[in-house]
């Protein structure tokens, strides 16, 4: 019988087919090298998502020209093959519109989570598999641990670069697909290794904005493909007393304190978004404090149901804490009770489950967050 190899299959890695996901960053290009010097078959694919502009092109993003130049000049000095995917009209219809019409709705989206949803973990898994490889191999700081052909998800231990926040909405199927070999190391762990494989990316600075987004102005995106979302409309306080006019909803989001053009004694902070009547509510901080959670599109990566009736630890933001929490979970939807106060939790957001165990924070699934 085979022994299973490094990344958990039943294979000689020269018998095993792996397919690196490629963005042209010190990440990805540091695992398909590992991948290579460890005597895998590797094929490199890199997606083009968008079409360049002047700003995207200067700014520090991912999937764009520059890019995607990078992810050939690794491939070519490890000797592997490349490929390049043309997804635009599959990131604009299932990224950036839905980008837009979650902030038209008054929601703070996170693409990133849409983007591994569907071009990468759905479009790039399936293209895997008509390729007939034996896994998908990303550089995300995460943890897979396989056992029995069940692979669970756990935190990366570089808590800084952690990203199972970003990749709750990962089917089972794909997770038992999937490999991350950067999960058990720190961020210049990966650098170091880069260097001493001579990758010419070893420095190249970490992508910092949303992709399509240039210099972090979403506003701008979203007037270039919707000029007609600027309406004007009222700032309220909790009193439903209008104090205000604000010049669109797209220009807030709940927490939000600079920038609301209104002056008062205490700080004002966005409680509240109405998007079908064109509002914004503005109150203290403590009116931001929430312990009820309203999910919906829920999704779950846990093989172990009963991982829920256990103690619980939620994140309701990418930067956020642990926060000990309760669910009840039905079909899809689902409602956490938190037990500890939180400010500013913001519908669009991601809510997701983990649970402690010896080897880590596991992740379990979680949610968008509706109410």
């Amino acid at each position: 019988m085979t022994k299973l190899n490094s990344i958990g299959i039943a294979k000689e890695p020269k018998d095993t087919l792996i397919i690196v996901a490629m963005s042209g960053g010190v990440d990805s290009s540091t695992v398909a090298a590992m991948m290579k010097n460890e005597g895998y078959n590797v094929i490199g694919i890199t997606l083009k998502l968008y079409n360049d502009s002047k700003e995207t092109a200067s700014s520090k993003q991912c999937c764009a020209g520059q890019d995607i130049m990078d992810a050939k000049r690794v491939a070519d000095k490890l000797k592997i093959e490349h490929k390049i995917l043309y997804y635009q009209n599959k990131f604009k219809e299932g990224v950036i519109d839905n980008f837009i019409d979650s902030y038209l709705n008054g929601e703070t989206p996170i693409p990133c989570v849409q983007c591994n949803k569907t071009v990468k973990f759905t479009d790039l898994f399936e293209e895997a598999k008509r390729l007939k490889a034996d896994a998908l191999v990303t550089g995300h700081y995460v943890k897979s641990v396989t056992e029995n052909n069940n692979t669970d998800m756990y935190r990366g231990i570089d808590l800084n670069r952690d990203q199972s926040y970003f990749l709750f909405s990962t089917t089972k199927d794909q997770l038992n697909f999937l490999r991350f070999p950067l999960g058990n190391l720190l961020k210049d762990e990966t650098r170091n290794i880069a260097r001493e494989l001579n990758l010419n990316v070893a420095d190249k600075p970490d992508s910092q904005d949303i992709c399509f987004v240039p210099n972090g102005d979403y506003a701008s995106v979203i007037e270039k493909f919707r000029p007609n979302s600027f309406n004007k409309g009222n700032i309220k306080n909790m009193n439903g007393e209008v104090i205000g006019v604000h010049d669109g909803i797209i220009n807030y989001t709940i927490g939000q304190r600079k920038g609301i053009g209104i002056s008062d004694k205490k700080p004002l902070y966005v409680v509240k978004i109405i998007a079908d009547k064109n509002e914004i509510i503005v109150g203290d901080k403590k009116n931001l404090v929430k312990n009820k959670i309203k999910l919906k599109d829920f999704n779950i990566i846990t093989k172990d149901q009963s991982d829920f009736t256990k103690e619980l630890l939620v994140k309701v933001r990418s930067t956020g804490r642990l926060i000990k929490a309760k669910i009840d979970i039905s079909n899809t939807s689902a409602n956490v009770d938190l037990l500890e106060e939180e400010h500013g939790i913001a519908p669009g957001q991601a809510c997701v489950f983990y649970l402690k165990n010896d080897m880590g924070f596991k992740v379990l699934g979680g949610g968008w967050i509706k109410s």
